[in-house]
């Protein structure tokens, strides 16, 4: 067993990193759709900054935009970017058993050499940030992303076979390579394997079923899960599985169902706008909303899960509409010694 332990998001953290929209899917076509982008980016970046600091990664030909739309709470630093999902590109952070930092360099190939996908220059951020952090850098063979696992920090990682085992990842893998890897890389000692993730992730410009848009676990024994209650939504029958598989491989867990938003579809089809795809931070929770009828019930639970924690909303639908949530666009660094 690994020395190595990936620490639950609700551990104390040294700051978040996020990555500045470049030009292209995320960043948008019209000067609103950049604005849109750029004011959603940097409103989630001076949310995490009332609770610790936040470092941008900023593209070379963003400086100046990012300069206006961003105070100077928020630290810069320059790197070549094909997109803005920090949480994927990005390292995943771990601790030994002294509090030593470490950084696991995953193998990045946009989300299974996803077709619309470029990575050339977001393939080196991982490292990039493990340098910058200080962090001893853990090289893996694996292709995966941060947003693709969910740990409690006492061992449990979520997982779904649509992603560490899909095509375009890892699909010449065992189940046992996996579990092996993340035992080796985060300090893993019990994968709980999810079918897959939420129907609009498993299109086109999905990322084929991320686990941080379906569930989350507050604490050891504790798992939030999407519970998309309208059955008109093809991601009824999907949470219904997902509930079913945790309570079948984990029959003492508490499964806390954290209702969709009661919007169905968007000019795409239907939507997969999550309340699960919250960032925890120090003494706080920056969480999705929506406008939806919901966003108050979800809060209302989160705060619960997190006891001591302020919950901050934001709306989170110009994410969505770009292809992920809060959560996929961080990436949090845990305190070290």
């Amino acid at each position: 067993m690994s020395s190595w332990r990936m620490p639950a998001e609700s551990a104390a953290q040294e700051k978040v990193w996020m990555a500045f929209p470049v030009d292209g899917y995320s960043l948008g076509d019209t000067a609103a759709e950049r604005d849109e982008a750029r004011s959603t980016w940097a409103a989630v970046a001076h949310a995490i900054a009332e609770f610790e600091p936040v470092t941008m990664i900023v593209d070379p030909g963003e400086i100046g935009p990012a300069r206006e739309y961003l105070s100077s709470r928020i630290a810069i630093v320059e790197a070549p970017l094909n997109d803005a999902w920090a949480r994927d590109i990005g390292p995943t952070f771990v601790l030994d058993g002294d509090g030593n930092l470490g950084a696991v360099d995953w193998v990045f190939n946009g989300w299974g050499a996803a077709q619309w996908a470029r990575w050339d220059k977001d393939q080196h951020i991982g490292k990039l940030i493990a340098e910058l952090s200080g962090a001893e850098l853990i090289d893996s063979p694996m292709i995966n992303e941060g947003g693709g696992i969910q740990v409690d920090g006492a061992g449990s990682v979520l997982v779904t076979e649509s992603v560490q085992l899909g095509d375009g990842r890892n699909s010449t893998w065992t189940k046992a390579d996996v579990e092996a890897e993340l035992a080796r890389t985060i300090g893993a000692d019990r994968s709980i394997w999810l079918p897959y993730g939420l129907t609009r992730d498993n299109e086109k410009f999905g990322t084929r079923g991320h686990v941080d848009i379906v569930a989350a676990m507050p604490s050891p024994g504790v798992v939030l899960v999407h519970d998309q209650r309208n059955p008109d939504h093809p991601d009824f029958d999907v949470s219904k599985q997902i509930k079913a598989t945790i309570a079948a491989a984990e029959p003492d867990w508490e499964i806390i169902g954290v209702p969709a938003p009661t919007v169905l579809t968007d000019d795409e089809g239907p939507v997969d706008y999550s309340y699960i795809n919250h960032l925890v931070v120090n003494g706080g929770i920056i969480a999705c909303s929506f406008g939806d009828p919901h966003d108050q019930q979800a809060a209302a639970i989160l705060a619960e899960v997190y006891p001591g924690r302020t919950v901050v909303t934001i709306d989170a639908r110009p994410l969505f509409e770009r292809g992920g949530g809060i959560h996929c666009i961080t990436q949090n660094q845990p305190a070290s010694r």
